[in-house]
């Protein structure tokens, strides 16, 4: 009897532990977001109680009701170029403008349409700029800004690709934009003047990674029909413009007039001495004849102003600044002087139309500002704006014989 009793007590048993077996369950994990909803509620209400009110930023601006302005591109006589983009969150106005006008110049001696790259441009400047600022141990400005004429020296150094080889965007980006990067270079450039680093090679390394990661490699070659080209090579067969045939023109009377003289402003870092000085009569007379006489026009100067508004898209000097018939040299370079005009600004003149007497010029803007209106990426700037604020312009030498004949006697 023991033995049958041990017998069905050890069958019981494997037979309980062989059920326990099949039963035992295993969890499983997944991928949720975690919410903590009261946290959330006690975040809110510590930022409620701590936040300071906000007050709506207001600026002066002309008010523009009834005035006979012009509204519409359509309205201007225009000259080809490409259609306006932006040049996002950066400080690259002065190589998308200067691009956009050699894009011009392009079609209007070769007939032929081409649309470079602007971010190839400004890559090798900041690259330049930091040799510069290691040469000169940290006293040469690096900045995001320059000059038109640094586009021409850059081609001449690097050559240039088209826009679809190099858009200086990563996969996915809609925008430029420049923030990160620029405070990233800045912030290393500072702790290699502070270290007294200056190996030329070790920084220009490093300035080419910190670009190369915000803004992509440039290319070292580009395929056109299924053919490679440095970009050297493409500039000579494709964009076939020589670089000596644009000059630079100022009209300051810092300096003296019929001389080329140095533009005083931080982003001629380089202290560039080419541009020739001009009475400010000559300085208008230009862009009136010229923009009539088929070119295209690269100017600079200060869009900060009273006068100047994006949703109507127009640029003025309004009477209670100063009015019209008190705009000469002497109001240009008081403003200059004392810094309410700056050099804030690079843009095309692509275009003019006549009102009231007076000339209207159609500026393409890479700006944020000209893509609020209704011409996106332009503006009208009537040209007393012009007279007083824009401080200098970049033309083919062509257009302008009779003013380089006087600083050669």
């Amino acid at each position: 009897m023991k033995k049958i009793s041990f017998i069905l007590m050890l069958f019981f048993l494997i037979n309980s532990m062989s059920i326990l077996a099949q039963e035992v369950k295993k969890d499983k994990g997944v991928f949720i977001s975690p919410k903590n909803d009261f946290y959330e509620e006690i975040k809110k209400g510590i930022e409620e109680f701590n936040k300071k009110e906000k007050k709506e930023r207001k600026v002066f601006k002309v008010d523009f009701t009834g005035m006979n302005l012009p509204k519409s591109a359509d309205e201007f006589t225009t000259y080809w170029h490409n259609e306006p983009i932006s040049q996002g969150i950066t400080g690259t106005c002065w190589s998308f403008s200067t691009t956009s006008m050699l894009e011009s110049e392009v079609y209007r001696i070769h007939k032929e349409k081409v649309k470079l790259s602007e971010l190839w441009t400004a890559y090798w400047e900041f690259v330049e700029k930091a040799r510069g600022y290691v040469q000169s141990r940290g006293e040469t400005f690096f900045g995001e800004g320059s000059q038109s004429n640094a586009v021409y020296r850059i081609i001449k150094q690097y050559g240039v690709v088209p826009l679809d080889a190099y858009n200086g965007m990563l996969p996915g980006q809609k925008f430029h934009d420049h923030s990160k990067m620029f405070d990233e270079m800045t912030k290393y450039l500072e702790s290699v003047k502070a270290s007294n680093a200056w190996s030329e090679e070790t920084v220009l390394n490093t300035i080419k990674s910190i670009l190369n990661h915000y803004i992509g490699t440039p290319p070292e070659k580009v395929t056109i029909n299924g053919k490679d080209y440095t970009p050297k090579e493409y500039f000579s067969k494709f964009v076939k413009l020589n670089l000596d045939d644009y000059v630079e023109f100022l009209s300051l009377m810092q300096q003296p007039y019929y001389e080329k003289v140095e533009y005083e402003v931080p982003d001629n870092w380089w202290h560039n001495k080419d541009y020739y000085n001009i009475p400010l009569d000559e300085f208008m007379s230009i862009l009136k004849k010229s923009i009539r006489n088929g070119y295209s026009i690269c100017i600079g100067g200060d869009v900060s102003e009273a006068g100047m508004e994006s949703k109507a898209e127009v640029a003025i000097i309004p009477t209670f600044d100063i009015p019209s018939e008190y705009i000469d040299e002497h109001s240009r370079q008081f403003r200059f002087s004392n810094k309410t005009t700056e050099d804030d600004h690079g843009i095309h003149m692509v275009g003019y139309t006549e009102k009231d007497g007076k000339d209207w010029y159609l500026i393409k803007d890479s700006g944020a500002g000209a893509h609020n209106g209704a011409n996106k990426g332009y503006y009208f700037y009537h040209e007393d704006f012009v007279k007083l604020k824009m401080l200098s312009f970049t033309i083919h030498k062509d257009a302008v014989k009779d003013i380089l004949a006087k600083f050669n006697k």
